[in-house]
């Protein structure tokens, strides 16, 4: 190549890879910088002695706690725990079942001076939901001056598992041995569905959750939502009404619009009591505590609607400026740390000023990544196998940035299956840096290719991996489309995949920062698969051979 050439190949890839980097640590700083500076908003000022007016309380927050547990019974000394810390923030609780030592509640509130909403568990077992209606029928009576009323079923009409006919029956059999009011509690289209339903109950009692709704709504919006919901349902029923659930989680998949935040969870509260206060609602919030066990239902989201989290602490204050971060400490070391590695480990070969920069800023965005990743998982992952599998995915993948700083450019990047081959052949002594990174190439679209095509067949309770993927959406997004890169059937399918599944994954919710982010690192990942997918084609079409345009690349790559 004549020494005149202004930009050989390798050193566009080197340029490339230094640009690309900049501008996602561009980007992740001006997110993380905005996390970090508080956020004024509407404080909440009760009266003197004035608390809310009540919360729903699920004692399953302590680790491997669930109700799916049979065995399981939580005892006094917990429910005493628990219901002293929020005593401190509400004049009463909302129980949904008296099975594994939930019944204890009445009791322990009567000591506390907590009134309860009592909740009788129902679902598609007959003589389950009779065992559990007696029980709850008798603890209400014997409680009478504690429960306010008794709420047969929750959502059961939702999940599909009695019929409204069903469902009367027990209501009014429930009214006919009771000393106290009786509700049935289900989301507010589902009254609108079964308006007679409310001939046999005392209260209407209706969930409304903004961030739910078939069309998410966004925290702008959430409040006036409820509002205008809560008159709707009025207008159609001349019942006494109460919002049974209504809350903004802190942690999860953003849907749409609406993006679960300590800031929104916060900013919801406390907008949402001070209209509820201010118009008189009767109303629950979901939830008094963090619940862990909801992820294996609703994903990371189902988690994190506690006002208190799993330690009993206060999640943020009622009054004041709020902040989502605390700092940008740990991810400022992790990026030094990233980047310092991937520079030690590329001394020993040609290491020009550029190379240097390219992976200097490669290795910060994994530092960087790994810390939010680390942060991501301790909310999202729910047992070993996760922690397992979507931990060695993201260690993968931060290893392709200490593995390209032994990589050259001028050496090719071989496909996954000629990598493994040598791999079988016992030569893995022979290994050089392109052939590792193939490896790791083609086990990496494979997973983001599983990843992509369950968000897009099945979104509602994923979340968008995008920092198990973001390293090598990176290196081999870039180094795939400057350096001699060969890419086997197998990637070329991976990255066609993942094309089109994070397009449709996008196009439903095309504001959605989430989703955007999920876009640009899928594409970034899968591009250089679907450009030699299209030269193939292309070389096919004009009756060239397959090797051939690799082989003048590889000639320009090496300057010798």
């Amino acid at each position: 190549m004549s020494p005149h050439t202004p930009t050989r190949p390798h050193d566009r890839n080197w340029l490339s890879l230094l640009l690309v980097g900049l501008a996602i640590l561009l980007v992740l700083g001006m997110v993380l910088v905005q996390q970090t500076r508080p956020v004024p908003m509407h404080d909440l000022k009760l009266a003197d002695g004035e608390r809310l007016k009540c919360v729903s309380y699920a004692p399953y927050r302590l680790p491997g706690q669930t109700p799916f547990d049979e065995k399981l019974v939580i005892t006094r000394e917990q429910i005493a725990a628990d219901l002293a810390a929020l005593s401190k923030i509400t004049e009463c609780v909302r129980i949904y079942s008296v099975d594994q030592g939930l019944d204890q509640v009445p009791a322990v509130a009567r000591e506390i001076g907590l009134k309860v909403l009592l909740g009788a568990w129902v679902n598609a077992d007959p003589k389950r939901n009779m065992k559990q209606l007696d029980h709850a029928i008798g603890l209400a009576n014997d409680y009478a001056d504690v429960v306010r009323v008794l709420i047969v079923g929750n959502e059961v009409l939702l999940r599909r598992e009695r019929t409204e006919s069903e469902m009367r029956e027990l209501i009014e059999y429930a009214r006919a041995r009771v000393k106290v009011p009786v509700t049935y509690a289900d989301v507010w289209e589902f009254w609108l569905q079964h308006p007679k339903l409310a001939e046999s109950v005392d209260w209407v009692t209706v969930h409304i959750l903004p961030f739910w709704e078939d069309h998410p709504v966004a925290i702008d919006r959430a409040v006036a939502h409820v509002a205008d919901v809560f008159d709707e349902v009025r207008g159609h029923f001349d019942k006494p009404l109460m919002i049974g659930e209504t809350g903004w989680p802190s942690a999860g998949r953003q849907r749409q619009g609406s993006e679960p935040s300590q800031v929104n969870q916060a900013r919801y509260i406390r907008e949402f009591v001070h209209i509820a206060h201010e118009k008189g609602w009767n109303y629950n919030l979901i939830e008094a505590i963090d619940q862990p066990w909801k992820r294996r239902l609703e994903g990371t989201v189902g988690g994190y609607w506690g006002m208190l989290g799993t330690d009993l602490q206060p999640k943020f204050p009622l009054a004041g400026p709020v902040t989502e971060r605390s700092g940008m400490a740990s991810l400022l070391v992790g990026a030094g740390l990233g980047a310092l590695l991937c520079l030690l480990l590329s001394m020993g070969t040609r290491n020009g000023p550029l190379r240097a920069a390219a992976l200097g800023t490669t290795g910060a965005v994994a530092g960087m990544t790994a810390v939010l990743g680390w942060e991501h998982a301790q909310l999202a992952w729910r047992d070993p196998f996760e922690w397992w599998l979507l931990g060695s995915i993201g260690t993968v993948g931060l290893i392709t940035a200490f593995a390209a700083s032994r990589w050259s450019a001028t050496t090719p990047l071989t496909s996954a299956s000629e990598a493994w081959a040598t791999l079988r052949g016992g030569r893995l002594h022979t290994l050089d840096a392109g052939q590792a990174l193939g490896l790791l190439r083609g086990l990496l679209l494979f997973a983001a290719a599983i990843a992509a095509l369950l968000l897009f067949a099945d979104p509602r309770y994923r979340d968008f991996p995008v920092f198990l993927y973001l390293v090598p959406a990176l290196v081999f997004g870039v180094t795939g489309w400057w350096a001699v890169s060969r890419h086997g059937v197998e990637e070329k399918t991976c990255g066609l995949v993942i094309a089109v599944c994070v397009i449709g994954r996008w196009l439903p919710e095309p504001l959605n920062p989430q989703a955007i982010a999920w876009l640009a690192t899928g594409l970034l990942l899968a591009g250089p698969c679907l450009r030699a997918a299209v030269r193939e084609h292309q070389q096919r079409k004009h009756g060239t051979h397959g090797g051939v345009v690799e082989a003048v690349e590889d000639e320009t790559c090496n300057p010798a």
